[in-house]
């Protein structure tokens, strides 16, 4: 499908949305490197144009405003490698459970609050590791020693749901996420990982690459791919994350 009909199918689903007037929370931060700023800044447009309240913060002290989380139909949260207190823990998870919507990509979602295992088991995902693209001593020693060739595939039997539909395996140049999971995440897509003759794993790992989870009566999304805007803004990236953002929305 061409990212014209990608568009124009994302615009249909938006119409779906039993909600007209949603309110959006982006919660950033953590890491520089994932462009927590500029990558949610390039979707506050799209969350404007189907008639979102957002609100941005930078900082996780407002998970601990609970009155407020009330409000809240969707969470998108970019936040890497950080911490967070036991408060705005409980506020997130209690959120979630009450009906907001939680949706992030890349080590924003997949990477965040490490320490915290009830985050772990909220997300249903964390980020372990992504290999480099050779050789030790191959290696320049940057940021782009992690970037590597790699297919993100459609699940067959996910094919049809409003996330995917319509979008066909496709290839990305960046940090390919080896994920711990469990089996309560809705897979819609994967990656695999492969066994090199100088990797330390003697097989092929297959790892969700796409998911979406169902905590109480709240929906979680997330998409490893987004490392950077230059990920997010791939045709298929960009639209499976608004499309995700919608679908999560109370």
């Amino acid at each position: 499908m061409t990212s014209a009909r990608l568009r124009n199918f994302t615009r249909r689903t938006s119409a779906l949305m039993a909600n007209p007037n949603p309110t959006a929370l982006i919660v950033r931060g953590g890491w520089d490197g994932h462009e927590p700023v500029q990558t949610t800044d390039s979707f506050i447009p799209f969350l404007e144009k189907n008639n979102y309240q957002v609100r941005v913060e930078d900082s996780t002290a407002v998970y601990a405003d609970t009155d407020y989380l009330d409000t809240v139909d969707l969470i998108v949260q970019v936040v890497t490698m950080s911490t967070i207190e036991n408060d705005e823990l409980k506020g997130l998870c209690g959120a979630v459970a009450n009906g907001t919507g939680l949706a992030g990509w890349h080590g924003g979602i997949a990477d965040s609050y490490r320490n915290s295992a009830d985050y772990l088991q909220l997300i249903g995902g964390q980020f372990a590791h992504h290999q480099a693209k050779a050789r030790p001593e191959e290696l320049k020693g940057d940021g782009t020693d992690n970037f590597v060739r790699y297919t993100v595939n459609i699940l067959p039997e996910q094919k049809d749901h409003p996330i995917v539909a319509g979008i066909e395996d496709f290839e990305l140049e960046t940090e390919q996420y080896w994920v711990l999971s469990d089996d309560y995440n809705d897979v819609l897509a994967t990656t695999t990982i492969p066994a090199r003759d100088f990797d330390n794993w003697r097989r092929p790992i297959t790892c969700p690459a796409i998911w979406t989870r169902q905590w109480g009566n709240g929906k979680i999304f997330v998409s490893t791919p987004g490392h950077q805007l230059s990920v997010v803004d791939n045709p298929s990236v960009r639209t499976i994350i608004e499309r995700g953002m919608l679908w999560v929305t109370r």
